[in-house]
């Protein structure tokens, strides 16, 4: 079996979903995960799926023929995952500014954690007057890292970011 990493953008409309997992189911894949968005007008969306070698090439250029889409397809590799690693859910809320998220990425680098998932949206707050940031992240924390320093690190960055936390 081949595990392969999609990401296909291109211009929404119903049905988009239906037709790239008929696509994978007809050449015998497995889809696995996704995270699939629609942002902006437009579908943007990442697949793990895997499929026997002997269909690999038939699936890719049946996902590549799919109209008006822009398909990217990567081999997998397991090698990457590190099960010792502690894995914690990051429930981050603040008011939204420009470069938020770099902060809020760097804060975890600095501090050896790696961001293995991150869904973050802006939502209008009408009643306190400025636009209100949320993101949930899943972080792989590096072994002997407390969590505490990572959710102090993340709340020194302003005063108004709420950081909660949970493990997974």
């Amino acid at each position: 079996m081949k595990q392969l990493v999609i990401t296909i953008l291109g211009q929404d409309r119903p049905g988009l979903v239906e037709d790239i997992s008929s696509t994978v189911l007809n050449h015998h894949g497995n889809w696995l995960s996704s995270n699939l968005s629609h942002l902006a007008g437009h579908f943007a969306g990442i697949l793990e799926v895997t499929v026997p070698e002997e269909h690999l090439q038939e699936l890719q250029d049946s996902l590549h023929a799919l109209p008006k889409l822009e398909v990217r397809i990567e081999t997998g590799n397991d090698d990457t995952t590190d099960n010792s690693a502690a894995k914690l859910n990051f429930v981050i809320t603040g008011n939204d500014r420009p470069g938020i998220v770099q902060e809020l990425a760097s804060v975890i680098r600095h501090k050896g954690a790696n961001i293995t998932h991150l869904n973050s949206k802006q939502q209008s707050a009408p009643n306190w007057g400025v636009p209100i940031f949320s993101a949930v992240a899943t972080v792989s924390l590096p072994a002997g890292m407390n969590k505490d320093e990572v959710v102090a690190a993340l709340e020194a960055i302003t005063a108004d970011l709420i950081v909660d936390i949970e493990d997974v």
